[in-house]
């Protein structure tokens, strides 16, 4: 019955697909999950419960739920109760929803569990608000033992009814799913568990830190699981956003260990699981609260090997800004080439074998900025500075690229950085040579590369990313820039350069 169920909610699944287009799919961020995922998601629940009280947030055609009841019932000798309340707002697929309530009603009565349910089609986030809202006049709130969810995928517009009502909330989030993430999370009771699956963009970076330190106080990670994309998951939907399934419970204490997995695409047959520290994932003393993934032996050698470096930015001295000339607002002030009245204007364009190469004659940037009392505040100081890349391709070697910018081989009164860099300074001025040298070496490591990877599942690399980074002591970068002249050395000599400095301080 299970299977020929399951099998009839894909089916469901692809006949939805079929009725709406993919960008009807797309505005409202509806993307519905495949059967092999649902039964996976389900099968991360641990605790057993008499009484079973299920929350489906953006519940779709009901195939979340409808796994974790079969899973629930297949293995809990001493159930007593199941009770599912879904939200869905979207009208077309209610009568599908209906159906698969109706068939979880038909199996929790062969089996002599009562069962009880609500399908609600309003706004999950303004319901859940109010449910979670704490008055003299708030009606009983509603608590849960699991939560399984899809959330939809999708921005909020700050000038929305959503984004002021999660303001009010203390809710600052930028995604849909973040919000339904952090509210079911909120309606579960102490103990209950979540199983989500959404995109990876929250582990790292600005725009998600309220929701990553609120959810991580919270719940306690438990299990995560990694897919190569979202296409792999969501092939039929075209979503390239890379995803991650985790399963977290509702309490303060952490575990020491937690548990990784990683399959490709919906082969769950060949589940790879890891289990390593809980501080390799979220460091303690991390005040942005980055959630690092480790997959394999190599990922845990390079957590292992980051741990030589203790220094950071701050004891450094060294601070990295993102470069203030943004093209598109100062166009009337931007030359082609450097002519009277011109400073040098640095894109990514200009990197070359670990430094500065400028002017370029491509024609596709231009080169100069008017120095002028209207672009003062654009420019900068001359002096040594190493610049990274703020967005790869895809298909780049590294992540993380770095240059030095050299004032004696360019020679300016004033700079300008574009910006799409990141530069690196001492409290808005130059670094010293060979200390600028040896940060450009270090960050063009093999090593800092993986690491990053380990963090951010984009191509982007912000200035807040690499305020997380571990650094060298400034004796360690010194030595490491002594071995850099005129141009940066190959990979194989950068890479034996920092394991060397690693190994020192071992």
């Amino acid at each position: 019955m299970a299977i020929e169920f399951s099998h009839e909610l894909d089916t469901i699944r692809s006949t939805v697909n079929g009725q709406s287009n993919r960008q009807e799919r797309l505005n409202i961020g509806q993307f519905l999950t495949p059967v092999r995922i649902a039964r996976f998601m389900a099968s991360l629940f641990e605790q057993e419960k008499q009484d079973v009280r299920i929350l489906d947030a953006g519940a779709g055609a009901g195939v979340l739920f409808t796994s974790l009841l079969e899973t629930i019932l297949n293995r809990n000798g001493s159930l007593r109760s199941i009770k599912i309340i879904a939200y869905e707002n979207d009208k077309n697929i209610l009568a599908y929803l209906h159906q698969a309530m109706t068939r979880c009603e038909m199996l929790c009565g062969h089996a002599g569990i009562l069962f009880k349910w609500d399908i609600r089609n309003e706004d999950f986030i303004q319901a859940a608000i109010h449910q979670t809202e704490t008055g003299f006049f708030t009606e009983q709130q509603e608590r849960f033992t699991h939560a399984i969810l899809n959330p939809p995928y999708k921005k909020i517009n700050s000038e929305t009814t959503t984004r002021h009502l999660l303001n009010s909330a203390g809710i600052e989030v930028s995604n849909y799913y973040a919000a339904f993430v952090w509210l079911a999370a909120q309606m579960l009771e102490p103990n209950g568990e979540m199983v989500a699956i959404t995109p990876r963009s929250f582990c790292n970076g600005p725009y998600f830190r309220k929701f990553r330190i609120n959810f991580l106080k919270m719940m306690s990670l438990n299990h995560i699981h990694i897919f190569e994309s979202r296409k792999n998951a969501f092939g039929d939907d075209d979503v390239l956003q890379e995803n991650v399934i985790y399963h977290a419970v509702r309490r303060s204490n952490k575990p020491d260990h937690i548990i990784l997995s990683s399959s490709d695409g919906l082969n769950f047959d060949e589940v790879n699981n890891k289990t390593v520290p809980y501080k390799y994932i979220v460091n303690p003393d991390d005040h942005d609260a980055f959630i690092r993934l480790l997959i394999t032996d190599t990922d845990e050698l390079v957590m292992k090997r980051m741990d030589c470096f203790t220094t950071s930015l701050t004891k450094l001295g060294l601070e990295v800004s993102t470069g203030r000339v943004v093209d598109f607002r100062a166009q009337e002030y931007l030359r082609a080439l450097p002519e009277k009245d011109t400073v040098p204007l640095i894109y990514p364009c200009h990197f070359e074998n670990g430094f500065i190469h400028w002017p370029t004659n491509s024609g596709k940037k231009p080169n100069a900025i008017i120095s002028t009392d209207e672009t003062r505040s654009l420019l900068i100081e001359p002096g040594y500075y190493v610049l990274t890349r703020r967005f790869s391709a895809k298909e780049e070697r590294r992540r993380i690229v770095a240059a030095v910018f050299d004032p004696n081989v360019i020679k300016a009164s004033l700079l300008g950085f574009e910006n799409h860099l990141n530069y690196f300074h001492e409290k808005g001025k130059g670094l010293p040579p060979e200390l600028a040298k040896g940060l450009c070496l270090y960050l063009n490591s093999t090593l800092v590369d993986q690491y990053f990877r380990l963090f951010s599942g984009h191509t982007q690399v912000n200035a807040t990313d690499l305020r997380k980074l571990r650094y060298p002591t400034c004796e360690q970068l010194l030595r490491l820039g002594s071995h850099i002249q005129d141009q940066i050395p190959d990979q194989q000599t950068i890479d034996a350069l920092v394991e060397k400095e690693c190994c020192n301080n071992d």
